[in-house]
């Protein structure tokens, strides 16, 4: 079994998931007692997040490749970057570590064309939903026409996320209004849901909807114990 580096804290209500699924997932494959060989290097969130809205992607590039190659040095195998908005880095981490890196959106998008879906409502950040990095992935390498919300929408998104979801707050107003603009994408031309930030799994999921719903978290997991175990 490799050692697989998950670069977390990104909120760690996120991380504390992925740790769970992550072990979860080898054990279901190994059994008994098997559980994952982890390294976990663990953000100041707060941190993160001042240069999130500060623009500051540059020093954000900085830190991430920084935790990138710490985990590298303490013998990690692979990385795991436990965000979808941090994989804007993805590419400057893999190279400053050296390490394979598990990419949460190919993750995503090969699980979406196995179910034939090509119309994927896209809820996150709004950096993620209004930035190339991971819509532009998700159609140039699988095909997608990936749909965001309105602006007030994506508002609303991104706002439910850090002031509640980061901050481990989930209220049911606030998944009645997730399902709320998930009907209005759905309504226009949208045929499945995308997760596509790594706590909003703790909001809603499969059982709310009745179309796929791809949620990022898991698919990441089960990529990363996928490459860990057996090379993919």
């Amino acid at each position: 079994m490799r050692t697989i580096g998950v670069i977390g804290g990104l909120s760690w209500e996120s991380s504390a998931v992925y740790y769970r699924l992550l072990n979860e997932a080898v054990r279901a494959r190994r059994g008994g007692l098997a559980s994952a060989r982890l390294l976990l290097w663990s953000f100041d969130f707060a941190e993160i997040e001042a240069m999130q809205a500060e623009g500051n992607w540059e020093g954000a590039t900085g830190a991430m490749c920084e935790a990138g190659t710490r985990l590298a040095a303490g013998g990690a195998d692979l990385l795991l970057i436990a965000s979808n908005t941090m994989h804007k880095m993805a590419d400057a981490v893999a190279a400053a570590s050296g390490l394979p890196l598990v990419h949460i959106a190919d993750a995503t998008g090969q699980a979406i064309r196995q179910t034939g879906c090509r119309r994927p409502a896209l809820l996150a950040t709004a950096y993620t939903m209004e930035q190339d990095f991971y819509r532009g992935r998700l159609a140039e390498r699988f095909g997608l026409d990936v749909r965001v919300p309105e602006a007030a929408d994506r508002q609303r998104v991104h706002r439910i996320i850090y002031d509640e979801l980061c901050q481990g707050i989930v209220r049911p107003e606030s998944k009645a209004s997730y399902l709320e603009i998930i009907g209005r994408l759905r309504a226009a031309g949208a045929d499945s849901v995308i997760l596509g930030c790594t706590e909003i799994c703790l909001l809603i999921g499969q059982a709310d909807l009745d179309c796929p719903v791809f949620d990022t978290t898991g698919l990441h997991a089960e990529a990363a114990v996928a490459l860990a175990l057996d090379g993919g």
